[in-house]
């Protein structure tokens, strides 16, 4: 079976690693009881989800679109604080998405950030910058990350959510590809309820491979293929010149459901 050759891409998963970097960080990934030693890895602690950023996905009538269920942390959140730049984008000089628009931090512990500048903002404000952020390209990603707490210097007393902002090209979640879907599924899973097919509008581009943070596509004899690694965060959607990738959400308790599931981690309002 003939793939794309790859060239060209503008994801980089394990941009900032070494090869040797990049190895060494897949062999403790598999380490035998790592998630049980180490508390960022503790599936208690951790549940981050990625909310499709396209507006033409497919649902049932009067369903919400999944952009309202951040809406909602949002207008729930006790206290909310924008982060006044994205550690990520700056650090590795992004060129293609803004550095400006951070992440949001939304509960109690939102206003105790001691590693990074921030400002506490009001509902609409909170709800503008989440748009900017999705209308420039950016997938939000809601939840509780422990690992958060070490990256913002905030004592975890799950208080915190947070909502990440994240390009393909500087992330941190691009070093999701690394990780062990074993490993992965518990801490980052997909969004209840979200299914993405390659349609027969596909002609094997490949643009959707470039725009893949997770390196879950591959062009196999001039057709895309989504592996089950793969997040639901709906860039490649976004991105297919042919409109070829279809994101539809089925289940009309899909918004109830994944609330849920969040607020089992962390208290936000």
């Amino acid at each position: 079976m003939k793939k794309a050759s790859g060239k060209n891409k503008q994801a980089n998963p394990e941009k900032g690693l070494s090869r040797w970097g990049q190895a060494l960080f897949k062999g403790v990934m598999r380490l035998p009881l790592l998630d049980k030693i180490h508390p960022w890895l503790r599936r208690d602690k951790t549940d981050m989800r990625w909310l499709p950023i396209n507006a033409n996905i497919h649902m049932p009538e009067n369903v919400p679109m999944p952009l309202e269920l951040l809406y909602r942390f949002i207008e729930e959140a006790s206290h909310r604080a924008i982060i006044d730049y994205c550690g990520c984008r700056k650090g590795f000089k992004c060129g293609n998405y803004p550095r400006e628009i951070g992440c949001l931090l939304l509960g109690d512990s939102a206003k105790e950030c001691r590693k990074y500048p921030f400002r506490e903002a009001g509902v609409e404000e909170s709800k503008q910058h989440a748009k900017r952020a999705v209308e420039a390209g950016l997938v939000p990603i809601v939840g509780k990350a422990r690992v958060d707490n070490f990256i913002f210097g905030i004592k975890d007393r799950s208080r915190l959510l947070t909502v990440c902002f994240c390009c393909e090209c500087c992330c941190i979640t691009r070093f999701c590809s690394l990780v062990p879907l074993r490993r992965l599924d518990p801490l980052f899973p997909r969004l209840e309820g979200v299914s993405i097919r390659v349609t027969d509008k596909c002609i094997g581009c490949g643009k959707c491979v470039d725009r893949c943070f997770i390196h879950a596509i591959e062009v196999i004899e001039g057709r895309a293929i989504i592996d089950d690694s793969c997040r639901a965060c709906g860039r490649c959607a976004s991105f297919c010149p042919h409109g070829a990738v279809e994101i539809s959400i089925e289940d009309p308790e899909w918004l109830e459901k994944s609330y849920s599931r969040i607020r089992k981690y962390a208290k936000h309002d």
